[in-house]
């Protein structure tokens, strides 16, 4: 075959092999067109997924929760009655020791106060013969006068003693300067005594700023004791909280009859320790910054063992025992939305949108009162609103 015949077969083919593509693309084209339309159908609208709790019925006391920092129940400066130089002062007297009630914590220089004692007991003795001298001079004149009044007989115009005659008025005067002496021989001893500063309670010393040969004056703090037998809890709580608490405002401080029972948990290393106290009064008064109203838990024997020390500036959580009611709920605190209210998810995953009243907060649950069931599903995650009647899943139902 020449070469021309060859160029002709080939172009012959493309030709053939075109009008077949473009054959094939006109019959798509045309079937494409020809088919129906697919029917349109909007997707059905999502179902959130709601997180869930359960309801719990509680009846009996009501815990009503606070928290609060610990304080001595007795704190007392110590300070000498009377001055001079310090001589000895006790080992345990330094912060952190600890002291019983009568022990000697430091003792001033007595010299000086010795004799004083001496010098008023010389005096006294003195004033002891002055007034058995008086009381013979006394005795001297009053026979005198008898016996002049015997001489004279009994004559309506003969006048009465004269006071001074019978020495009843000097009689009188060294009476009063023994007792003015034996006053100033006690008050002496008294002064000698207190030359020797002594714990009035056991206790912990707090702070201490004496030592041997510093000179003390009267009334100069030198420390600082507070007692052990007690710690006191200020625990702060709303007008709300404070109407739970029974017969908070009959409570007496030290009343044994009528005690609410408190516990007072602290931490402690790399654990809680609990304490039993009790409510020991109420103040009377609302802090005007915080509009609360403090009330006074009284923890006995803080430093006895079986557990740490309830350690005097901690900061403690508190549970008083409150109101006993026959029937309220406890729902976990996620569960409250604003305006006092909770979800709950019925059958089918129904809402329902139901108010309570909060009687108490705690850290993770709330105790209210209100329209709601023991075992009831309230909704605490998963949806930031809700109407009534909307249809959320829960673990409960997962499926639509």
């Amino acid at each position: 075959m020449s070469r021309i015949g060859r160029v002709v077969s080939r172009t012959r083919s493309f030709l053939i092999a075109g009008v077949i593509l473009g054959g094939s693309v006109g019959l798509a084209a045309l079937l494409v067109s020809l088919a129906p339309e697919p029917a349109r159908t909007e997707p059905p609208p999502p179902i959130p997924f709601a997180q869930t709790a359960r309801v719990t019925a509680e009846s009996g006391a009501l815990p009503v929760y606070g928290g609060g920092t610990v304080r001595p129940s007795a704190q007392i400066d110590v300070a000498p009655q009377v001055g001079g130089r310090v001589v000895w002062v006790d080992p345990g007297f330094q912060s952190g020791g600890r002291v019983k009630a009568g022990q000697t914590l430091f003792r001033l220089e007595e010299a000086d106060y010795l004799y004083r004692v001496r010098e008023a007991r010389a005096s006294l003795a003195a004033r002891r013969v002055a007034l058995l001298q008086e009381e013979e001079r006394a005795a001297i004149a009053r026979a005198q006068y008898q016996l002049y009044s015997g001489r004279q007989g009994d004559t309506p115009s003969q006048p009465p003693a004269n006071p001074l005659t019978l020495r009843e008025p000097q009689l009188e005067a060294a009476r009063a300067a023994l007792g003015r002496d034996e006053a100033l021989l006690a008050a002496a001893d008294l002064a000698l005594s207190r030359t020797r500063v002594t714990a009035p309670f056991d206790g912990f010393v707090r702070e201490e700023s004496v030592g041997v040969g510093q000179i003390v004056a009267p009334g100069q703090p030198v420390g600082r004791l507070f007692a052990a037998d007690a710690v006191e809890v200020v625990v702060p709580v709303t007008n709300a909280e404070a109407e739970l608490i029974p017969g908070l405002w009959d409570l007496e401080p030290g009343d044994g009859d009528r005690r609410v029972a408190v516990r007072v948990v602290a931490r402690y290393g790399g654990g809680t320790h609990a304490w039993q106290g009790y409510v020991d009064r109420g103040e009377t008064s609302v802090d005007e910054r915080t509009r609360t109203v403090d009330v006074i838990v009284r923890v006995p024997d803080p430093f006895a063992g079986g557990n740490p020390p309830l350690l005097v500036g901690a900061f403690v959580e508190v549970e008083i025992e409150g109101l006993r009611l026959d029937r309220y709920f406890k729902v976990p605190r996620a569960a409250l939305r604003p305006g006092n209210e909770v979800w709950l998810a019925g059958q089918g995953g129904l809402v329902s949108i139901v108010p309570v009243h909060v009687l108490q907060r705690g850290d993770d649950e709330v105790f209210v009162t209100g329209g709601l069931e023991s075992g009831g599903t309230v909704i605490t995650g998963g949806i930031r609103f809700a109407t009534e009647g909307m249809r959320v899943l829960t673990d409960a139902d997962p499926t639509p």
